[in-house]
């Protein structure tokens, strides 16, 4: 770092160097959207300046006229956007504008693959903010200075986009902060006045605070009718509606507005997937603008992910990311709340106990849950797309919030017997709908993959009778069904636990059968037990199989292979799992086994049918040498 008393060189951290370099080439045909961001991050820093001057009003500087600015300076080829909003610290911009403190940007690097188009999007998704100057600039100065501060203690920020920026002590007068952009050759569209007011109408229409360009002075002119249009002075124009665009009629905001508005408050480059504008009046009063955006942002799943809504009271600003107005399991969604009920004052930890956003929170899962219901029945395309995205976190709705559980039930899609891939899913109405007469149970199977689920020996009663099982392959849905015990008075039975009860749908000549083949082995169950001893709690004669010799089976009660896999992964210690061992008597292998007199090799073969149906239950063995070593003694004893 060279340093001299006021200046500063610092090395940019690596993830903006990388970030930098693909905004450039990535974002190049998508450039205007760098002015789209800048706005935004000034409207942005007036609302917190509104925000803290509640309790504090002299941080207004008596200029209370909060305000985005663009200006342009055509033989020096620069466009500066500046706000009188909260503006910087020295140590603040250099955290700010120095370094990406997103959570997961690791992940986020490793996802880029070098394709453009979807580069482009990943980027999109990630948010580029003040970065995004770089795309249409070579050079960019920042000169700040944060509301309260005295005018010496300004700071100006400069760099060229490669591997450094500088940071310096300026006298500043006024509060707030001007983005100084030094323009590309190729790039001076963006001097236009003409061109700068139609993107600024595009993307900024809808932010509530005035977006202003200079206007220079028009004289005296004769109008169309002979009469005299008087002179205009020059003055600042404010070229938005400034007007924020929830507290506006539905019925005068247009799908655009609405689509510019999520990308503001997103910083989503794509169009959201739907939305729902609500103004609610009761007992409390609030408006809510919610989005379900289209794609899932790319940390959805790591645990440091802020989520949650934009919170304002009687229009003012109050904080990003409040959390308490949306469940976890629908955190995926964005929006607005403004609410005329809750205090100014209000924190973090008032709203968490407080009866008026708990209301609130209540209103706005209640509208979220409604709106997919709506797109799952009316447009079940789109909605295939949105669980693609969205499925697993909603999977964590049955657990987390009870009183909603069979709505969120109604809303979840699974795998089938009944579909030809996992691409296709299921509804749980679906399924019922479907169910044989005198069926009364959900049948479901949980598995590693949709391959092995899809191909488990647990399956083959059910496919000779035609009965449907969810297949379920997500490490997630273990843990939902630990939750979901049932859905419209029908219960959930993994095909995988406990004895196998068809009921009503075992027909008489199937049990005929079954009663004839237990005869045949008769005395099987009590050799096999003894052969296995402790590796197996209880040996029964199964009629759950039809093409394979045998299977282990969980408790009804116990611990599950899936439940077993999930807390192993997660580092929590797991109780010794027990199976039953049931073997098919219809199968000729355990008619042969049973016909077999030596004990010795009796055992051996039972240790090997265990083996097999371990491994295809639980994907792999504790000890895989021996299971080989049994085998090779086999083959050799056939081939002698």
């Amino acid at each position: 770092m060279a340093e001299t008393a006021h200046k500063e060189t610092h090395g940019f951290q690596t993830e903006v160097k990388q970030l930098l370099q693909l905004m450039i080439h990535s974002l190049y045909s998508n450039k205007e959207i760098f002015l789209r961001e800048l706005v935004s991050n000034a409207a942005d820093a007036s609302d917190k300046l509104r925000f803290k001057a509640l309790s504090d009003d002299s941080l207004y500087e008596n200029d209370g006229d909060l305000r985005v600015r663009l200006s342009v300076d055509k033989d020096a080829g620069t466009l500066t956007i500046s706000d009188n909003g909260i503006g910087m610290t020295r140590d603040e911009v250099i955290e700010h504008l120095g370094t990406i403190a997103k959570s997961g940007t690791a992940e986020f690097f490793s996802k880029l693959s070098g394709d453009q188009a979807r580069d482009s999007q990943l980027i999109g998704q990630f948010g580029v903010g003040f970065y995004s100057a770089f795309i249409v600039a070579d050079k960019v100065t920042v000169r700040t200075r944060a509301a309260g501060e005295s005018a010496d203690r300004g700071v100006e920020w400069q760099s060229e986009g490669e591997g450094s920026f500088t940071v310096a002590d300026i006298d500043k007068a006024g509060r707030g902060t001007d983005v100084i952009l030094h323009l590309k050759e190729d790039e001076k569209e963006f001097l236009d006045d003409w061109r700068l007011r139609s993107i600024i109408g595009k993307y900024s229409d809808h932010i509530s605070v005035a977006v202003q360009m200079y206007k220079e002075e028009v004289p005296e002119r004769d109008g169309p009718d002979g009469e005299k249009i008087p002179a205009e002075p020059a003055h600042w124009e404010t070229i938005n509606k400034a007007t924020a665009l929830w507290t506006r009629d539905k019925s005068e905001v247009t799908d655009e507005e609405y689509k510019e508005f999520y990308k503001h408050i997103s910083h989503d480059f794509g169009d959201p997937l739907l939305w729902s504008h609500n103004k609610v009046e009761g007992k409390t009063e609030y408006t809510s603008l919610l989005y379900v955006p289209a794609k899932a942002p790319f940390d959805m799943w790591n645990r440091e992910q802020k989520h949650g809504l934009k919170l304002y009271v009687q229009r003012v600003f109050i904080m990003d990311d409040a959390e308490q107005f949306m469940p976890t399991y629908l955190r995926f969604v964005k929006g607005v709340l403004d609410s005329n009920d809750l205090p100014l004052n209000v924190s973090r930890e008032i709203l968490q106990d407080n009866r008026i956003s708990q209301a609130m929170r209540q209103g706005c899962t209640k509208k979220v849950l409604q709106m997919l219901e709506r797109m799952a029945k009316n447009e079940p395309e789109q909605y295939q797309s949105f669980w693609k995205e969205f499925g697993n976190v909603l999977k964590e709705g049955p657990a987390e919030d009870f009183s909603n559980k069979e709505k969120i039930a109604g809303l979840l899609r699974f795998a089938s017997t009944q579909q030809d891939s996992d691409a296709e899913t299921v509804s749980l109405d679906d399924y019922i709908e479907r169910m044989k007469e005198g069926q009364n149970k959900i049948y479901f199977i949980t598995a590693d993959s949709y391959a092995a689920a899809k191909t488990s020996p647990h399956l083959e009663i059910f496919r000779k009778k035609g009965i449907e099982v969810l297949l379920m392959s997500e490490r997630i849905d273990e843990w939902l069904m630990s939750h979901l015990t049932e859905y419209k008075e029908k219960a959930f039975q993994s095909i995988t636990k406990g004895d196998l009860d068809l009921g009503d749908l075992d027909d008489e000549e199937s049990k005929k059968a079954q009663e004839q083949a237990e005869k045949e082995v008769e005395g099987l169950t009590e050799r096999v037990k003894k052969a296995l001893g402790d590796k197996v709690k209880e040996v029964k004669l199964s009629h759950r199989l039809i093409d394979s010799p045998a299977c282990v089976v969980a408790d009804d009660q116990g611990m599950s292979t899936q439940m077993v896999k999930l807390m192993q992964a997660a580092g929590q210690p797991v109780p010794e799992v027990s199976y039953h061992f049931e073997v098919n008597p219809e199968h000729a292998l355990i008619k042969t086994l049973a016909n077999i007199q030596d004990e010795d090799r009796f055992a051996q073969l039972t240790d090997i049918l265990f083996d097999q149906a371990s491994l295809t239950e639980q994907g792999s063995m504790k000890d895989p040498a021996s299971y080989v070593n049994k085998v090779n003694q086999l083959l050799v004893s056939l081939v002698k």
